[in-house]
């Protein structure tokens, strides 16, 4: 710290040692006797090296101060170390009204985020009435369309979910209720959803139950497992999903596929599509996303294995909260 303190004011000490030197020169050139001229320079650099000392421990409490307030990121204006000088005093200033700006537009974005938040949410109960209205039309009607439209209508349903659940993530407001869950009843409300697109695209269901009771928020537990089925039925166009469980993980399998493996270690990230996206420009990449965000929420562990033409295989870590 002593050599930042010498490089900030090594002007002003090349300057007072220039001061000395012409001390010492005026007095050299009157003939003066020598200990007239070391007694007074002593005094003066006695004087100079008090001060030095005083300066220096004054910059060392304002840098501790400052960097005491940058590390904890809570300290106000008001907080700031006594301004010494008009500069200190004018980059104050210009640092209140820079908080201040911020805190506008702070105040503005939470605003807009919650009106968003707020539209979204009206819109995503409005628009869930008239899909209601067409599943309830098409429920007795066993035909190859009403299957397949029952299907669609699912997936349009899920969108919907999906809207909402990235709001929510992004929102303070989000709220885990952690319960005691049947781990069965989970598995087979989120099966339920897709079961007319299981029965329209003639594809098997290989079920064990787990007969697992979990402490776990309900509602986003299934939200991941019915993402995850959604993408295997997707990249699935025959066979089998297997969901089952492993070593304490629930693992969804299908025999669909696959996931290249330079597209493995990215399935998470936001946006991402991959190969398999690129072949279905209606992937939006923000469905694993959503489920990553979910399970860190819940404390839970995602894994992806997968084999090109082979088949894909999602685990879910849920041993700590089994009971």
């Amino acid at each position: 710290m002593i050599k930042q303190y010498i490089r900030q004011n090594v002007c002003r000490i090349a300057l007072y040692c220039a001061f000395f030197a012409i001390y010492c020169v005026c007095f050299a050139l009157y003939n003066l006797p020598l200990p007239a001229i070391i007694y007074p320079g002593v005094l003066c650099a006695a004087l100079g090296l008090t001060y030095g000392i005083y300066d220096y421990a004054v910059f060392l409490s304002r840098h501790n101060a400052l960097a005491k307030i940058k590390v904890t990121r809570d300290g106000l204006l008001g907080e700031m170390p006594a301004n010494k000088d008009l500069v200190s005093a004018d980059y104050a200033a210009i640092i209140a009204l820079l908080q201040d700006e911020m805190r506008l537009q702070k105040l503005d974005y939470e605003t807009k985020s919650d009106e968003t938040i707020s539209y979204y949410t009206i819109w995503a109960h409005q628009i869930k009435t008239p899909i209601a209205a067409v599943k309830l039309a098409l429920q007795n009607d066993d035909s190859p369309l009403s299957l397949r439209l029952g299907g669609e209508i699912n997936r349009i349903e899920q969108y919907v979910e999906m809207v909402l659940c990235y709001l929510r993530l992004g929102s303070t407001a989000t709220d885990y209720v952690f319960v005691e869950c049947d781990l069965d009843r989970i598995i087979k409300q989120s099966v339920k959803r897709f079961s007319s697109e299981f029965i329209d695209r003639r594809l098997g269901l290989d079920f064990t139950p787990t007969e697992r009771k979990i402490v776990t928020d309900s509602k986003w537990l299934s939200f991941v497992i019915e993402q995850i089925i959604s993408n295997s039925l997707k990249y699935t166009p025959s066979g089998k999903i297997g969901i089952c469980v492993k070593d304490d993980r629930l693992c969804i399998s299908d025999t669909g596929i696959g996931i290249a493996p330079t597209d493995l270690p990215r399935v998470f990230e936001k946006g991402f599509t991959g190969y398999n996206g690129r072949s279905d420009t209606k992937a939006s990449g923000i469905g694993l996303y959503l489920c990553k965000r979910i399970c860190d929420a819940l404390g839970i562990e995602i894994e992806i294995d997968s084999t090109v033409s082979v088949g894909t295989e999602v685990r879910l870590s849920l041993s700590q909260y089994k009971l």
